[in-house]
């Protein structure tokens, strides 16, 4: 029988390629005031992604952006206000909608769930909204700050409460405390311009990673190598973007500033999985590429996976965008194991503990054998007043040469004087 030809699998056109990227779908939401601003700032500046900002406070989302879908939850609890710093009526809001959240989460591929910790609102709903995403199996992943010190104790125990109880809903999570903005600006710096420093600075690292996703390259990065970073639960991830001016040595400057950002309290160190990717006008060099590889590898897990992506764009003239994401960095924060080496450490503080009594009683044990040798072994004082030790043997012959001694005495005084006298003259 004649054989049927095979049939060849055609390849993609640009045009098939580019609705399938489209059809990626990636939806960032800001929970909370805190977290709705940033998003309001990085909607205003990428538009391939979704935009949502989620508030129980009608007025705050009356001041987001145009670009934002803007989503109203708990008017039944809150009136239209917010939670101030109660959590618990924020998480208590999320679950009586819960079914709109699945609404505005289902379809996604992956969702960034942004929020500024230690309010009422974004710490009690966030843990709700990844709950939801993970339960309609979409990747997701969270970005959040830390109140500043002066804030309080009891704002930092609400977001840290908040952290443990969102973690085990999500594939990583960045965590940068916005105490670290003071390693980058004046500590004199009014408040706003603080704040906006760090939204700023999420702005660029979440769009660099949204473009390198959307956006084609020489080496392309999709999002099936997003879904392979982002692999396993509650892994600390590092995202960072920065534009650096091109020269002979910029893509070894860029690479070590995408890798050492100020705001983030960890770096990369032990990573298990790393994305990076390079843009610029010209085409990069392979030794560039290499250089930038190394230094990535010397820092991550020996077994890491490294997926880089290089992209040519004419926004970029004469300078080089880096993005790098890494998750499964090393460093845990707030940790059993930290509380324990806390702990570890104030008992070496401790003055040592008193020497056991066995020590003590060792002595009058020794004193007790002694005297028991000694009752064995009898005494003589000579006239040099040294002592000298004499066996059972030695002792009874002496004492049986006192005894005729003695009896010779007896029997010499008990006989009569005339014969004594008699003796006594032989002798002499």
């Amino acid at each position: 029988m004649p054989r049927k030809p095979q049939k060849v699998a055609k390849k993609p056109s640009e045009k098939e390629e580019e609705e399938r990227v489209k059809r990626t779908k990636i939806r960032v939401i800001g929970i909370g005031g805190g977290g709705s601003s940033i998003v309001s700032e990085i909607a205003s500046r990428v538009t391939q992604a979704s935009f949502v900002v989620a508030n129980t406070d009608r007025q705050a989302l009356k001041a987001a952006s145009r670009k934002t879908i803007r989503f109203q939850f708990g008017q039944g609890l809150t009136r239209g206000l917010g939670t101030g710093m109660n959590a618990d009526l924020g998480r208590e809001a999320a679950q009586n909608e819960k079914e709109k959240i699945q609404k505005l989460l289902e379809g996604q591929d992956l969702c960034i769930l942004v929020v500024s910790l230690g309010g009422g609102v974004g710490s009690g709903a966030a843990p709700v909204f990844a709950k939801i995403s993970k339960s309609l199996g979409n990747l997701t992943y969270g970005i959040f700050t830390l109140p500043f010190k002066f804030e309080g104790e009891k704002k930092m125990e609400i977001a840290k409460n908040a952290l443990e109880s969102i973690k085990p809903s999500l594939n990583a999570l960045s965590i940068i405390p916005n105490e670290r903005i003071f390693q980058i600006i004046d500590k004199s710096t009014p408040l706003k311009q603080a704040l906006s420093a760090i939204n700023r600075n999420l702005t660029e690292s979440l769009a660099g990673l949204i473009e390198t996703i959307y956006e084609p390259g020489l080496i392309n990065i999709d999002f099936a190598d997003l879904k392979t970073i982002f692999e396993g639960r509650g892994r600390l991830a590092y995202l960072n973007t920065v534009v650096v001016p091109r020269s002979e040595k910029s893509s070894q400057e860029a690479i070590e500033k995408a890798l050492n950002s100020p705001l983030y309290p960890y770096t990369i160190r032990g990573a298990k999985g790393v994305l990076f990717n390079i843009t610029g006008e010209k085409e990069i060099s392979l030794n560039e590429v290499n250089q930038i590889s190394k230094s990535i590898s010397e820092l991550v897990n020996k077994e890491a996976k490294i997926i880089f992506g290089i992209s040519q764009d004419k926004k970029y003239q004469d300078k080089i965008k880096t993005t790098v994401l890494a998750t499964g960095c090393g460093i845990k924060i707030f940790s059993e194991k930290s509380q324990k080496k806390k702990r570890r450490k104030k008992k070496k503080i401790l003055p040592p503990p008193p020497e056991p009594e066995k020590k003590i009683k060792t002595k009058p044990k020794k004193k007790k054998k002694e005297m028991e040798t000694s009752k064995k072994l009898p005494e003589v004082v000579t006239s040099s007043e040294e002592r000298v030790r004499k066996n059972g043997l030695q002792i009874k012959k002496e004492a049986e040469e006192e005894e005729k001694e003695m009896l010779a005495k007896e029997k010499f005084w008990e006989s009569p004087a005339f014969l004594r006298r008699k003796k006594f003259f032989k002798t002499q």
